[in-house]
């Protein structure tokens, strides 16, 4: 556990150091708050709702560019050949890049509380669904920053990991989008493979273990998939 958080803690350092972070939450915020005050203005109607179908949009550009520096920059550099040769596992490096990115990730997500705040001082909205609604995207975001740590052990490369992950989310969150044009049996399938269609039953204010259940399953698979990756090339360079 103590690699896991240095690691996690250097990686955080790096995100903040130079202008990535800044300059992802700032263009996440003005996106979010157009579409805020847009609804809260022009429509009267003080919501979340807005920022909850968009967020996950966003999330398919923001968490790539996060996470795509992630081992990619340290194979490019060549610090990924010291760090895997130091008493370091590789699943504890994957663990610690995965929780430097959920870190930021909630970092971004919360920012928002302030459009919460102006709801509540405007009205009355549902705290129940505005806490779901938030857990959704945590949820979502760090299943996205598990593919992104995953494509960014592929390549020192860091546009083609960000192609990389961008293509697998893309792909993850559009399958319930097809349902209707094919065989209801294929259609429930792709449903449930689906992150915008658990994203969606969370967001309604309804938390079920199998939403969760997926999301963690998610997580798994791909910080497996990258522990796999690593170690497979680290062995090949020996």
């Amino acid at each position: 556990m103590h690699n896991i958080i240095t690691i996690a803690k250097r990686e955080i350092k790096s995100y903040f150091f130079t202008p990535v972070a800044y300059i992802l939450m700032t263009i996440f915020l003005l996106i979010t708050g157009w579409f805020f005050g847009s609804e809260l203005f022009l429509v009267n109607e003080a919501t979340m709702r807005n920022i909850f179908a968009l967020t996950p949009l966003i999330f398919i550009f923001f968490i790539p560019a996060v996470t795509m520096r992630s081992i990619s920059e340290e194979k490019r550099s060549g610090t990924i050949e010291l760090i895997c040769t130091s008493p370091v596992k590789d699943s504890e490096i994957v663990l610690g890049k995965f929780f430097a990115a959920f870190s930021l990730l909630v970092a971004t997500i919360f920012s928002t509380i302030i459009y919460v705040i102006i709801l509540l001082i405007l009205g009355k909205p549902d705290g129940g669904v505005i806490v779901a609604g938030y857990i959704g995207l945590l949820f979502m975001g760090s299943a996205y920053a598990s593919i992104g740590i995953f494509a960014s052990t592929i390549s020192k490369n860091q546009i083609v990991s960000f192609i990389v992950s961008f293509f697998i989310i893309m792909v993850l969150y559009l399958l319930d989008k097809f349902m209707y044009f094919i065989p209801t049996w294929l259609g429930s399938i792709l449903q449930y493979i689906s992150v915008d269609y658990h994203f969606q039953n969370i967001a309604r204010g309804v938390i079920d273990s199998r939403d969760i259940i997926y999301y963690l399953s998610l997580i798994f698979v791909f910080l497996f998939f990258a522990w796999n990756s690593l170690t497979k090339r680290k062995y090949l360079s020996t």
